[in-house]
């Protein structure tokens, strides 16, 4: 990729400034204020967008810092660009109200999208992390930060897995904490569900078992009825049966029907009348008056054992129940005793129902068995990818070695022989056969192997080389070693953007004879 053309429509101080660029180093010379960090910024947010902040933070964040303050419906610009042999134009507007971004084919007029991810497969892998950790280099600012460490990580482990570097290594195990997440969200809501279930089951466990009770208190209460009423017919029965036993006794002790029959009373009469006729006085009176006594007494006796036996005694009267109330209270009964039996057989088998799911829900289900099935291929995944990583690091570390080292060399004059990175990701330099660590050496040989370091991680990093940007990136460079950086840049690398306030670099590419364009910003 290269730049062709800037167009700040109205973008911080610039309003209508149009800026072409050729290849290789593009030097903007100006002073304090000149609009350099205007210039660099707007390109960043050309490739990457523009976003107010939220909150206290949007008073002096990068959108409010320069937006125009008399024309804020036109805070746009436009950027020319050379990619795969072909050109783009890319607009974009910042404003609040206008907020618009294009992206046009010029050479054959096709109309990109932004939305669709258009841009990014112009510009595989550049993001606005790694632009600021490789392409982007500030003054005092080589230093390289975690941000670059992790994608080297990336590359490393992505490319042993797939040949392909542009797969986010850190993106995809973020993916599978993010699922790890989201399944133990899932278990957690799943035990809850499972709690709920329980407790609710366990409710109506509860409220079956005390309707069990209930039938069993309703189905003593019936057999007690029946066992009553058991006792009772009984006792009717033996009542019945004592009254006929007495009656036949009765019976038995009169005459088969009674009657004081006129034979009897005729035979009493005769007898008192032949005892007086036939006794002499005054003894006839006397036996006579004997004789009627007698029979009298025997006729009454006679009267009062038929009366006895009409008459039943009070104590012996029971409740009088007619045959059809005495069966159709049984029956009722009966009725009763089996629909509560019935009822209390189907309680029980929905008593023993609920006590074999509660039994079911203490054991793990088949849903939490596949969640965990599922968990533990998250982890091994993590796991895997973690070990690529480390396998990986160790090659592409030599590979790394091997390019800064290279670098190195020329931009030292040869000073040092080799610079590299140890296991801990620390700058270590070799001089002669001896290892000096990094915080041996001066500033400015720390900017240039930091410097190396970037351009080397950006070689293995992206696809296609993408412009360097470098704001007053040499302030602690000796003359010496800028030229030689200076000219390596110029050899090596296609297009290079150089924000300057000085004189220094200028002379020493004109002393050097380094090819260079001078945009002129004061």
């Amino acid at each position: 990729m290269k730049i062709r053309k800037l167009e700040l429509t109205h973008f911080g101080k610039f309003r209508d400034r149009t800026i072409r660029l050729g290849d290789g180093i593009q030097l903007f010379y100006g002073e304090n204020e000149a609009g350099k960090t205007t210039i660099h910024t707007f390109v960043r947010c050309m490739l990457f967008g523009l976003e107010r902040g939220r909150g206290r933070a949007a008073a002096h964040d990068t959108y409010s810092r320069y937006e125009p303050w008399d024309g804020p419906e036109s805070y746009a610009g436009a950027m020319e660009f050379v990619c795969g042999g072909k050109t783009f134009r890319l607009e974009r507007s910042f404003g609040k109200l206008a907020r618009r971004a294009e992206l046009i084919c010029l050479d054959d007029g096709e109309q990109l999208s932004l939305e669709d991810g258009d841009l990014e497969m112009l510009l595989p892998g550049l993001d606005a992390d790694s632009y600021l950790d490789t392409l982007y280099i500030p003054q005092s600012g080589a230093v390289t930060g975690e941000k670059l460490s992790e994608k080297l990580k990336n590359y490393a482990a992505n490319f042993s897995v797939s040949g392909d570097s542009q797969i986010d290594l850190t993106a995809a195990r973020e993916m599978l904490r993010q699922k790890e997440k989201e399944l133990d969200r899932q278990a957690r809501k799943h035990l809850e569900e499972r709690q709920r279930k329980r407790e609710k089951t366990e409710q109506e466990a509860g409220y079956v078992w005390r309707d069990i009770h209930r039938l069993e208190e309703e189905l003593d209460r019936v057999r007690e009825g029946l066992e009553l009423k058991r006792i009772r017919e009984e006792k009717e029965q033996k009542e019945r049966e004592r009254r006929e036993s007495e009656t036949r006794m009765i019976d038995e002790m009169r005459p088969a029907k009674w009657r004081v029959h006129p034979l009897e009373v005729a035979g009493i009469i005769l007898a008192v009348v032949i005892l007086f006729a036939l006794v002499p006085r005054p003894w006839n009176y006397l036996l006579s008056v004997v004789a009627a006594l007698g029979g009298g007494i025997y006729v009454w006796n006679r009267m009062k054992v038929e009366k006895k036996h009409k008459k039943t005694p009070p104590e012996l009267i029971l409740e009088e129940i007619t045959p059809e109330e005495e069966l159709a209270s049984r029956e009722k009964l009966l009725w009763e005793q089996q629909h509560l039996e019935a009822e209390k057989k189907e309680k029980q088998i929905q008593y023993d129902n609920l006590q074999e799911e509660l039994a079911d829900m203490s054991e793990l289900d088949d849903v939490y068995r596949e969640q965990e099935r599922q968990r533990a291929a998250l982890s091994l995944a993590f796991q895997r990818l973690g070990d690529v990583a480390l396998d990986m690091q160790g090659q592409v570390r030599l590979e790394l070695n091997r390019a800064v080292s290279g670098m190195i060399g020329q931009m030292t004059g040869g000073r040092y022989d080799r610079l590299y990175l140890d296991e801990g990701a620390r700058l270590v330099f070799l001089k002669e056969g001896r290892r000096i660590p990094a915080d041996r050496v001066s500033r400015g040989t720390m900017e240039q192997a930091y410097l190396a370091l970037r351009l080397a991680a950006s070689d293995l990093l992206y696809e296609e080389p993408y412009p360097l940007i470098l704001d007053d990136t040499f302030a602690c460079y000796d003359d010496r070693r800028l030229a030689r950086t200076l000219d390596w840049l110029c050899e090596n690398r296609e297009q290079i953007l150089l924000f300057t306030c000085q004189n220094r670099e200028a002379e020493v590419m004109r002393r050097e004879g380094i090819p260079f364009s001078l945009v002129d910003l004061s």
